[in-house]
């Protein structure tokens, strides 16, 4: 993969392969390397080996790179897929395999001044709810008290929040938490372990509750246009969702950092529009050329953010939503590959 410094965000009318899109994915705005030049200290990324990580280690080195800083970008994961931990190191990050749930690995990790938080699990639980407490709740525990004394920031989910009016402009940063369900309820727990902590260490910590991340290989737009793909029903009672670029919350993850504040600050972060899912359908079938089966009858609540706060911090997204319908489908239409990761968005039993 060859990382260039660019200042210019060009977005193109179609991402025709792998290198092209995580080239993208990993590209750092002008405004990303300019915050990160006031940031003192290395970033440690916590969790760097799932769906968003890679693309955010690359997304730092490459804003080092272009803004000639020094400093250094240490990715720290379990990495069960080497290719990614190799990707990693041939482009200057720092890998390092260990078990966060593992209070030795912890210690042992080098005092950096700026860590980005990744660790979680949500599929799963309710097969093995433990283990989802462990990485959720016990995990934050481990990595604030050793790094107390650094910058944090923590990455949550909108699934803290509960459903609101589909005519609200979705849940603010101040509404209180009422979540549905055991996944939720253990993000909760991971939010109050790093608000402990940072009230008692005066630790800087910035909580960012992401809903829903997107690229062409997992999301809840390639959900929707896979199921219409395989002429799958799409149950549109969760009548409606938010989405975001995953290269936008890359560059938001990176300057959030110096937002960091004891009490932590909270940040929304996903798109500007409260979004049809009926509407989605309907428009991806367009872009695929085959109408959407859909069933159920949508609800008038949801599980939705404002993000308007993130935005007068950090500027709204540059890939606009009918661009990344776009892309997708597009994607998807050549036959390339996705991870078959679903996002469940669907859901309104908080069950996964």
């Amino acid at each position: 993969m060859n990382l260039k410094c660019s200042t210019q965000i060009k977005l193109p009318e179609v991402i025709d392969n792998v290198e092209d899109l995580e080239n993208l994915l990993s590209t750092p705005y002008p405004e990303t390397i300019e915050d990160l030049t006031s940031v003192k200290g290395d970033i440690i990324i916590l969790g760097a080996g799932g769906k968003i990580g890679p693309s955010l280690a690359l997304t730092a080195i490459r804003a080092i790179k272009c803004g000639d800083l020094n400093k250094k970008v240490i990715a720290v994961s379990r990495f069960t897929r080497r290719d990614i931990a190799e990707k990693l190191r041939e482009n200057g990050v720092e890998v390092i395999e260990a078990d966060l749930s593992d209070e030795k690995a912890v210690d042992d990790l080098p005092d950096v001044e700026n860590v980005v938080f990744m660790v979680g699990k949500k599929f799963g639980t309710i097969e093995t709810p433990e283990e989802t407490w462990i990485t959720n709740a016990y995990i934050p525990t481990l990595v604030i008290k050793k790094f107390r004394k650094s910058k944090i920031v923590v990455f949550s989910s909108g699934n803290v929040y509960p459903f609101v009016k589909i005519w609200s402009g979705g849940a603010t940063e101040k509404t209180p938490l009422n979540s549905v369900g055991e996944y939720a309820w253990s993000v909760v727990a991971r939010e109050r372990i790093f608000t402990y902590f940072s009230k008692k260490f005066g630790t800087p910590v910035v909580i960012l509750r992401l809903n829903y991340a997107c690229e062409l290989r997992y999301g809840v737009i390639v959900d929707v246009a896979m199921k219409i793909m395989r002429n799958e029903p799409i149950d549109v009672t969760m009548s409606c969702v938010n989405v975001i670029w995953q290269g936008d919350v890359n560059n938001i993850a990176l300057r959030a950092l110096k937002y960091a504040s004891s009490p932590p600050r909270i940040i929304n972060v996903t798109g500007p529009e409260t979004i049809s899912v009926r509407w989605l359908a309907e428009t991806l079938g367009e872009f695929l050329g085959k109408k959407p089966i859909i069933v159920g009858s949508e609800a008038d609540d949801a599980l939705l953010s404002n993000a308007a706060e993130c935005f007068n911090l950090f500027g709204y997204p540059r890939v606009p939503l009918k661009r990344l319908i776009q892309w997708i489908t597009h994607w998807i239409k050549s036959g390339k590959s996705i991870y078959n990761l679903p996002t469940h968005f669907e859901v309104r039993t908080g069950v996964f």
